[in-house]
């Protein structure tokens, strides 16, 4: 697919943070483009990205990382391509990058911080200037902002002035105003920095000048004049999941090229329960967008006997679902193009970004390119948003509201919430116990209780639980304990409940569920599904773990 040809874009150079999505978040939230790139990213590949891509830099901004500046530097032999061409924001690590890079110095802290931190802004300077919390005796503005590093500036690069030190760290934030390059020991990306949104406007848009063109009405019409473009008088088979990706990217696709786009949408007999009639009832009376519908469970199922490590199911899961689009594309003529919903975390997670050099989370079926067999090229209009920009471009699209709402799943469907080999039972079993739990949620309302327990915001007061959560589903573990029954012994299987909270799907935090709650779903699925004994609830967030759980 042809580039889309942003007017502006600010990139985010990754050194290893956690928080590196937040930055690019927080940067789209101002209309402005961003994207990530690798770090490892070489001075040629850097340029060869930069015309290949057809977007405009404005900007870049160096993320923080959980290295050491002096040894990361002697491996990586750095030079200074990120700072030949606009304007540069150093973060935590990325200040220290650019203050040993310039012939400054950095020292392991004798007092390292982590958390609150108050700084103090020092002299004048653009990206400051007005920006403050409030003023101390002398009336000196102060910034309430989050630290989180050992390593510190020392001594100054040559043309560098600081801006800003805290009681821990006399040299906060640094300044060449003259080349527009500056950084900030603290993290302006993360929320508990409260006027860290304001410091990013303000190097984005005054100091980078970028343009703030980045809303889903620019997306939708650059879009659908590059798809049109793109197919020309070709067509295009789309795998139709039902969930908000695929259905999203079906109404994308439909506007642009109309009839030259088919869909089918594979029940591959890992869906949730009642899920395969589901979808084709809303394709045709809400889509009304040409699908045809394979049933597959057995030729899934056979391909998936035996496996049990995540990796090699989804690689074989992702190879049949080919297979299954290269015979229906042969039933089709002039067919060109497979599209496929995947979006910016999913490349991002399978490493498929700019550098080679970036670590994979875990393999995509929809993300890494075709098998040459298939003669198909790949329609990913998607692959630059993140979840809930593809929310906000389905409303501009009108998409039905229970379409848009849908929590996401999964290609691979239950074949992935099942730990260990896929079998009928399990599937069986599996998605009895979805069934309860999101049930539940859907007929379960936020009460006063759970606003006084502080699970959730006064303003979510009577919403159901499937609302305020962003994703929920149930994990098949293949751990048997013992439980009674009666009078009776049992020893049979383990089921997980998952629910977390999350906007992009980058990071995610686990949902503060009601206990009631919990003991209803928990009860239900003992009392109704036969072979399940005992469910417990996820705590963990993203990161470290993933949302799910393979």
């Amino acid at each position: 697919m042809n580039k889309l040809n942003y007017q502006s874009v600010i990139l985010i150079v990754d050194f290893g943070s956690q928080v590196t999505q937040l930055i690019a978040r927080r940067i789209r939230e101002l209309n402005i483009y961003s994207e990530i790139c690798d770090c490892d990213i070489s001075d040629e590949n850097f340029e060869n990205y930069l015309k290949a891509s057809g977007k405009n830099l404005s900007g870049i901004i160096l993320s923080g990382g959980p290295q050491s500046v002096s040894s990361f530097l002697d491996e990586k032999k750095y030079t200074k391509f990120f700072f030949n061409k606009v304007p540069v924001l150093g973060i935590c690590f990325g200040m220290q990058i650019m203050t040993k890079i310039f012939g400054g110095t950095i020292k392991l802290s004798e007092n390292r911080e982590f958390g609150y931190a108050v700084v103090r802004a020092r002299g004048h300077s653009k990206l400051f200037d007005g920006i403050e919390d409030r003023r101390n005796a002398k009336g000196h503005g102060l910034l309430d902002v989050w630290m989180s590093h050992g390593d510190s500036v020392d001594q100054l690069p040559e043309n560098f002035k600081i801006i800003g030190s805290s009681k821990n760290c006399p040299i906060a934030a640094i300044a060449n105003e003259n080349e527009s390059f500056y950084g900030l020991q603290f993290h302006p990306e993360v929320t508990q920095t409260r006027r860290g949104s304001e410091i990013l406007k303000r190097f984005s848009l005054q100091i980078c000048k970028a343009k703030n063109n980045w809303t889903m009405k620019n997306f939708y019409e650059l879009s659908i004049s590059s798809i049109r473009t793109t197919v020309g008088k070709k067509r295009v088979i789309l795998g139709l999941s039902g969930g908000v990706d695929s259905s999203v990217l079906a109404v994308l696709i439909h506007r642009a090229i109309g009839d030259q786009l088919t869909c089918i949408f594979i029940d591959h007999g890992m869906l949730r329960l009642n899920e395969a009639d589901e979808v084709m009832e809303y394709v045709s009376e809400d889509l009304k967008i040409k699908t045809i519908k394979i049933f597959a469970k057995d030729l899934f199922l056979n391909a998936l006997k035996g496996l049990s490590d995540p990796e090699n199911k989804r690689k074989v899961i992702g190879k049949t679902f080919i297979d299954i689009f290269q015979r229906e594309a042969n039933k089709i003529e002039n067919v060109e193009f497979l599209a496929q919903g995947t979006i910016y975390p999913d490349v991002i997670e399978s490493a498929g970004g700019v550098s080679k050099s970036a670590k994979k989370i875990k393999s995509h079926h929809n993300v890494g390119g075709l098998p040459d067999i298939l003669h198909l090229n790949l329609l990913e209009p998607l692959k630059d948003l993140f979840k809930d920009e593809v929310r906000l471009l389905g409303k501009a699209l009108s998409l039905n509201p229970r379409i848009l709402k849908r929590h996401p799943f999964p290609g691979p469907g239950l074949a992935i919430r099942i730990i260990g080999e896929v079998t009928e039972e399990r599937l069986h079993l599996l998605s009895q116990a979805d069934k309860i739990f999101i049930s539940q949620l859907k007929s379960t309302k936020v009460s006063r209780k759970d606003i006084k327990d502080k699970l959730v915001d006064s303003s979510l007061l009577d919403r159901y639980w499937y609302d305020v959560v962003s994703q929920a589903f149930t994990v098949f573990i293949p751990v048997k304990s013992v439980g009674v029954q009666g009078d009776h012994r049992t020893y049979e299987w383990t089921i997980i409940l998952r629910a977390v909270v999350t906007t992009d799907f980058m990071t995610a935090s686990c949902a503060k569920l009601p206990i009631h709650l919990l003991e209803d779903v928990s009860n239900q699925i003992i009392n109704n599904v036969k072979g399940i004994n005992r469910v417990a609830y996820d705590l963990s967030s993203k990161p470290p773990a993933t949302i799910e759980w393979e």
